[in-house]
């Protein structure tokens, strides 16, 4: 192997992680560590009305470790159209249809963020990024399903001047079959920290949940089913 052969198979490898503040994102960010990835988390700002999670998701990039941590301003209340973004739109409470998209589906939000990290990827000399849709407890939202993920990734490698050049572009979304039950065993196997996560659509300015909302339920479920103590810290 020449000297330069042995500095590129020693090069870091570089990851472009979507991190949202919530249980999932958090543990695969985990994932992507225990993996050997440089891990450069991306949260974005797109107009939540539960912002607190943002402050949840740069804690959270800063104690797992990651080389670098941007929030990027997407500005969704624009458009409207979602209970997270409209505040003419009340979150749902207590119940959920699962025959129906619920209201708390965000208009392309899930493209447009892994857009941005398909920018931020290709900035960085990075060939991977994670996600931490989920096909399995997901809401009935139509882009986290396996579908949209294979199909995102062929556009990032037909849209990209690192695709195009022959570098693969890979979108990672290992979480996508895994109940919220495995993903909470998953998280303590990692040594994730839970009670730092924000998941609920209603946290208060402090990122303390309602108990109530969808997200709410399916994560205390989870916890449940899986017999760990449930850290969400309540209003």
């Amino acid at each position: 192997m020449s000297a330069s052969d042995s500095a590129i198979s020693n090069a870091p490898r570089r990851a472009v992680v979507l991190v949202s503040g919530g249980m999932d994102s958090a543990v695969v960010m985990a994932m992507a560590l225990e993996q050997g990835f440089d891990v450069y988390a991306l949260s974005v700002s797109y107009g939540q009305r539960h912002n607190s999670e943002l402050a949840a998701a740069a804690a959270l990039a800063k104690s797992q470790g990651a080389k670098a941590h941007k929030t990027v301003n997407v500005d969704l209340r624009s458009i409207g159209g979602s209970a997270l973004t409209d505040s003419g739109i009340d979150v749902p409470l207590d119940h959920s249809d699962p025959s129906e998209i619920p209201v708390t589906y965000v208009p392309a939000r899930n493209t447009i963020m892994l857009s941005v990290a398909l920018g931020w990827a290709e900035v960085l000399g990075a060939n991977d990024i994670f996600c931490g849709v989920n096909a399995v407890d997901y809401s009935g939202y139509p882009d986290c399903r396996p579908e949209f993920i294979a199909a995102f990734q062929s556009l990032a490698n037909l849209a990209t001047k690192a695709g195009v050049e022959g570098a693969a572009l890979r979108v990672h979304a290992p979480l996508q079959f895994m109940s919220k039950a495995d993903i909470a065993r998953e998280g303590m196997r990692l040594g994730v920290d839970f009670a730092a996560t924000v998941s609920c659509y209603n946290a208060d300015a402090d990122g303390r949940a309602c108990g109530h909302c969808d997200a709410c339920m399916l994560r205390a479920a989870g916890f449940n089913d899986a017999g760990i103590a449930d850290p969400t810290r309540y209003v």
